[in-house]
């Protein structure tokens, strides 16, 4: 059985939304994974599972490491129409970071002391 397999059972058992370490641990010896770090695991695998499928994931983050099933938050089905990736609303895309602003410099006026093409004048 799948990681998400079992995550989806827990979550169908609770009906509430779950924090990655309330799921590990209730999941327990059912994670199909013996990494040392089931946490990441478990929070990797909701998290790529929501990126690639978007609105027809059977998943949903409720709160930054809050998970549940998207049935039981919006009360729909996932929306699966040909397995390709649904578009995301803007809001939901990563905010990027401005980039840095790109003044240009100040041409230096006035110079008497260099020649053009960088050569020394003296």
């Amino acid at each position: 059985m799948s990681t998400l397999a079992v995550v989806e059972e827990i979550l169908r058992e609770t009906a509430i939304p779950m924090s990655v370490r309330e799921i590990v641990e209730r999941a327990g010896a059912r994670l199909p994974s013996k990494s040392k770090t089931p946490d990441t695991v478990v929070a990797r695998d909701l998290s790529m599972d929501i990126k690639k499928k978007g609105e027809g994931s059977l998943f949903c983050r409720t709160s930054p490491g809050r998970y549940t099933l998207r049935v039981l938050a919006t009360g729909t089905t996932p929306m699966v129409t040909d397995r390709t990736v649904a578009p995301q609303p803007m809001s939901a895309l990563a905010t990027r970071k401005p980039a840095a602003s790109a003044t240009p410099a100040r041409p230096v006026t006035g110079r008497t002391d260099t020649a053009e093409g960088g050569g020394f004048v003296g």
